[in-house]
């Protein structure tokens, strides 16, 4: 069974900084895509980086610069380092596994949230 399973959200300040853990198991870890996404209330989910199968990195423009995506492949776990949060960061992070890039039409398997909350 696949699972995703992300920790590490909370409530934090603006400028603040915070960091997303995603524990993966169920499949081979190294031949999916893994990304993050956001969903802001009434929003659909959004891409926030991800890393594709072959190593390549990808962030949304609202992100990069401010947050890195990493993954320790011996340990089945990616992460979201956060930097300089800002109020428009606010909603529930998901870790998902997929074929790749920012769509979601990319993933199937998704983890079940982790709420971020950055205060003004």
């Amino acid at each position: 069974e696949v699972q995703l399973v992300e920790s590490g959200g909370g409530l934090v300040q603006a400028g603040g900084s915070l960091t997303l853990s995603c524990v993966a198991s169920g499949f081979t870890f190294d031949e999916y895509a893994i990304a993050w996404f956001v969903q802001a209330p009434g929003e659909g989910p959004l891409g926030v980086a991800c890393i594709n199968s072959d190593g390549k990195i990808y962030y949304s423009t609202t992100v990069e610069g401010r947050f890195t995506i990493s993954k320790d492949s011996a340990k089945n776990m990616v992460y979201l380092q956060m930097n300089n949060l800002a109020p428009e960061d606010t909603g529930v992070y998901y870790c998902a596994a997929g074929t790749g890039y920012l769509h979601r039409g990319e993933y199937d398997h998704w983890g079940q949230g982790t709420q971020v909350t950055v205060s003004s």
